[in-house]
């Protein structure tokens, strides 16, 4: 730029970049928000697509979770992130002019500022849901780990399915660690898992936490994100919270419960030997991806508006 200011340019390739790029301008280049990455100009000439956006010195919240290298995030800037990312999704959903479902949530997506606040990125997947819809069809796509059940099983989607993904990054902000790992065994550990079963017993949940912060971290703080993350990941989309009730209850503005367990993970419980560290074989994650499609519509794992105060 003219005052040298550093920008980031992503360079859109053939016929389907153009979709991206589309979708891009339209959503990020219509909208300002502190957690949102900013869209400071674009190029299409001929067959180029060229999206200039605002440049994040300190890169993706993966590399900071994931990387061996980088330097470690204390539970306080955890516990920001955490919130700046929820701020960014309340705003996309429920205070623009048409609601913006982002539809890819995750680690890699989300950028930090040379201060380390958080910024929603990679609006090539968005979708415009206008006021007067409530759900909006579209291909499956996004990231296998991250997507919500009823997206898997073919249903149009809402908001939610945002919510959803954000309780999957939330889990991995507190343990620092991919939410599926193998071990030795070739088990995997579904960190998830784990964490519904002991989020309800407050004296445990700094096992959740990221080892390396060696028990470094506002109990309270911890146990709140625990909670959010469990009810974030329901199977049924109606009991999930809006991003502008976890922004309160983040803030500390509302009180939260425990949730029911999801029945994904009942399956994974179900079949675990182990009480600390929940496993299930290799072969076996596909059948329990299977078991999240199933929508409980029953309503006797609870209700949100009971636990969300």
């Amino acid at each position: 730029m003219s005052d040298s200011t550093p920008v980031a340019v992503k360079k859109l390739e053939c016929s389907a970049g153009e979709k991206q790029f589309r979708s891009e301008v339209n959503t990020v280049g219509l909208i300002q928000h502190v957690n949102l990455i900013r869209l400071l100009g674009f190029c299409a000439e001929g067959s180029k697509r060229l999206l200039v956006y605002e440049y994040m010195p300190n890169g993706s919240l993966s590399t900071y979770l994931f990387g061996r290298d980088s330097t470690l995030l204390d539970w306080n800037m955890r516990y920001q992130i955490a919130l700046g990312i929820a701020r960014g999704l309340q705003y996309l959903h429920e205070k623009c002019r048409d609601c913006i479902i982002h539809c890819d949530i995750k680690p890699e997506n989300i950028l930090l500022d040379a201060a380390l606040n958080a910024k929603v990125a990679d609006f090539g997947l968005a979708k415009l849901l206008g006021r007067n819809f409530s759900r909006v069809l579209t291909t499956m796509r996004g990231t296998r780990g991250y997507l919500a059940p009823e997206w898997i099983s073919g249903v149009a989607i809402t908001p939610k399915a945002d919510v959803y993904s954000y309780g999957m990054v939330l889990f991995e902000i507190i343990s620092g660690r991919r939410n599926l790992d193998m071990d030795n065994n070739e088990m995997v550990n579904y960190f998830p898992a784990r964490a519904v079963k002991i989020t309800s017993r407050e004296e445990e949940v700094i096992s959740l936490l990221d080892p390396r912060l060696e028990g470094n971290a506002n109990v309270k703080e911890l146990t709140t994100a625990c909670r959010v993350a469990c009810w974030c990941i329901q199977d049924a989309e109606g009991n999930r919270p809006s991003m502008g009730q976890i922004v309160q209850v983040l803030e500390g503005l509302s009180e939260i419960g425990t949730s029911p367990v999801p029945s994904f993970l009942k399956v994974i419980l179900d079949g675990s030997t182990s009480t600390n560290n929940p496993t299930v074989p290799t072969a076996g994650i596909q059948s329990n991806d299977s078991a999240s499609l199933q929508d409980d519509s029953s309503g006797t794992n609870g209700s949100l508006s009971t636990q969300f105060e």
